[in-house]
This record gives structure tokens, C-alpha cells and sequence, in this order.
């Protein structure tokens, strides 16, 4: 099996979403790497992924940016190498600045605090996409939404057989609001599965439950599942992968939007499906209004992450000249 891009950490419109601890079940060595530099630890994680090469790692990807990872998951070797700033239960920490000392305690003052804006920005934005939700809310058929999500879950699972296992739910994210902008790893997640649907749709259409109420299903059929939650709001779902079915699901709406390409992809349009007719045309105005609020909001949010990225890597050019190899070989003796 090939290497797996998911991220496990988000910047979202409820602050830094953390979903690790779900995806370390049957790890049981974690290792977490402590050090004032995030770019010292990237390079060492970049270091491992070589070192472990022959074997299939899962590559958490970090909301600083493309520059940076939050750590790699080796599952047929039970052990993962994490940033220490992610990991909130008690693991084997190494101590790289006994190999490699700080030569001066970083001031991120200024990145927090740039930071807390973009989250109070998506906040506001949120609020805003509510009441956007709230307008195809009160157009919807929850009865057809009810009998048409029974159907497609009937279609997809008539035939398969149960397992006689407890299943696992994976938490994860497959984008997040970063310094680069909006973020996503949705064609590498797709790539090689057998049947995606791409579920397209307006803001309070069910797309999220949809999702979730197929989740439960194949959990209670005894099938894993990696729940991808919405990097905008963490407690929606943005797409459900089921591998023993061979199938992905996913919200395929802005900002992260696909169309089908390959066999055994399809549009699944719950807008066209449960919603009254003509809604957005009677609503347009309001709509517009609200999309365009709300989006400002997202907007304005990004560019504090990119302020925020500034002052981070201003820090970060303080361990430019770090022997990188040296902290490697540290790690490595430390396991």
C-alpha cells in the first residue's frame, strides 16, 4: 500500500482542531519530538519517511503550511513520530535540544495572537453561513432526505456481508485553512478507490448527515471508517472512506469542488434531490448576500494566517544553520 496524506490538525472557525488520538489506535509506541524549531522537526520526520521508506507511512500534514508535517505513522510497525506540540497524551518524548540547543527561547506572541483572529474571523463567517444554511433549511423534503439516504445505503451495502468485528472510526482531516490559502489532499484520498461519489449540493442541504448516517452504518457492519470532518466547522463531515467496500464519499462543493474524471465516479446532487425547486432563484439576493459575507469572512481569515506565517518563520530563521543530520542521528539512537 502507498503512503497516506491526511492531516490530523485543522485551522478552523472553532480554533486548532486536534483529531490524532483516534488515528493511534494500535500504536503502541509514540514518540513525540521536542524541540523549539517546527522546521527542525519537519526535516527530521522528512529524514524518517527516507529512513522507513520500504515500509507504508501515514504523512500528517501541518496547517503552518506545506513547509511543515505534524508527524508519520509507521501502523505495521505499531510506531509514530509526532511534533510534541499535537500530542496530548502521555508518549516517549525526545529531547532534540540536548542534541541541538535553542539558542534563544522564541517569542510567538505575536503569532497567537494573529492566529486567534483568522479563528474569530472563520467564527464570524460561520455565524453568517448559518443563516445561509438555514435558507435551504426550510426548503427541504426531510422525508424524502430520510427515504433517499435509506436507498443509497441499501444500494451500497445489499449483498456484503457483515463482519463479526468492532469497527474503528478514524478521525482525520483532508484539508484545513493554512498560509497557502485553503488546503486539500482530496485527489491523492480518491486516487485508486474503486466507486467516489462526489456529493454536490447547497450549505443545509444534509450533505454532512447524509455522510454521517452511511458512517454509522458500515461501522455497524463492521467496516473501518475514516471520517473526514470540515475544516470550516469540525463538527461536519466532509467525506466518509470505507477501503473493505472500496468507496469514498465526499462534499464535493467550494472550496474543495471535483467533478468526476474516471469509471465509478459519480454526482450525487442532493440539492436537485431534496430541495424545492427554484429556490435559488426565489432567493437569490439573500443568498449572494449571505455567500458573499460569510466568504469575506474566510478571506479576511486567511490573510491573518499569512501574518501569522510571517512572524512564525521569522523565528524559525533563528535554527537555519542547525545540523539537521546530527538531530537525526539523535532521534534515531533515542528509539
Amino acid at each position: 500500500m502507498p503512503n497516506l496524506h491526511y492531516y490530523v490538525t485543522g485551522n478552523t472557525a472553532c480554533g486548532l482542531a486536534n483529531f490524532l488520538e483516534s488515528n493511534l489506535i494500535g500504536i503502541d509506541h509514540v514518540i513525540k519530538l521536542r524541540h523549539s524549531s517546527a522546521a527542525l522537526k519537519t526535516r527530521i520526520i522528512q529524514n524518517l519517511l527516507e529512513y522507513y521508506q520500504d515500509n507504508s507511512i501515514e504523512i500528517l500534514h501541518s496547517p503552518l503550511g506545506s513547509r511543515f508535517l505534524d508527524g508519520i505513522i509507521i501502523r505495521e510497525k505499531s510506531l509514530a513520530f509526532l511534533d510534541e506540540t499535537i500530542v496530548k497524551n502521555k508518549s516517549t518524548a525526545i529531547n532534540l535540544e540536548e542534541a541541538v540547543p535553542t539558542k534563544k527561547n522564541p517569542d510567538l506572541t505575536d503569532f497567537n495572537v494573529l492566529t486567534q483572529s483568522a479563528y474569530d474571523s472563520f467564527a464570524k463567517g460561520l455565524t453568517i453561513h448559518d443563516d445561509l444554511e438555514e435558507v435551504y433549511i426550510n426548503q427541504m423534503d426531510f422525508d424524502r432526505a430520510d427515504r433517499f439516504t435509506e436507498e443509497f445505503i441499501t444500494a451500497l451495502l445489499t449483498g456484503v456481508p457483515k463482519k463479526d468485528r468492532t469497527a474503528h472510526t478514524f478521525h482525520r482531516l483532508f484539508g484545513t485553512n493554512t498560509v497557502d490559502g485553503v488546503v486539500n489532499v482530496v485527489p491523492h484520498l480518491k486516487e485508486n478507490i474503486a466507486k467516489v461519489y462526489f456529493i454536490k449540493g447547497r450549505a443545509g442541504t444534509g450533505k454532512s448527515t447524509f455522510m454521517k448516517k452511511i458512517s454509522k452504518v458500515c461501522v455497524e457492519h463492521g467496516f473501518d471508517v475514516e471520517m473526514y470532518h470540515c475544516s470550516f466547522d469540525p463538527d461536519s463531515i466532509d467525506m466518509v472512506l470505507v477501503r473493505d467496500l472500496d468507496v469514498c464519499i465526499f462534499d464535493s462543493t467550494d472550496p474543495h469542488e471535483f467533478f468526476p474524471e474516471h469509471d465509478g465516479e459519480e454526482i450525487v446532487d442532493l440539492y436537485e434531490e431534496l430541495v424545492a425547486p427554484g429556490t435559488d432563484e426565489r432567493f437569490e439576493a439573500e443568498i449572494n448576500e449571505l455567500n458573499n459575507n460569510y466568504k469575506s469572512y474566510m478571506k479576511q481569515g486567511i490573510q491573518y494566517l499569512q501574518q501569522a506565517g510571517i512572524k512564525f518563520d521569522r523565528n524559525e530563521q533563528d535554527f537555519s544553520i542547525i545540523d539537521i543530520q546530527k538531530a537525526v542521528d539523535y532521534t534515531l539512537n533515542s528509539v
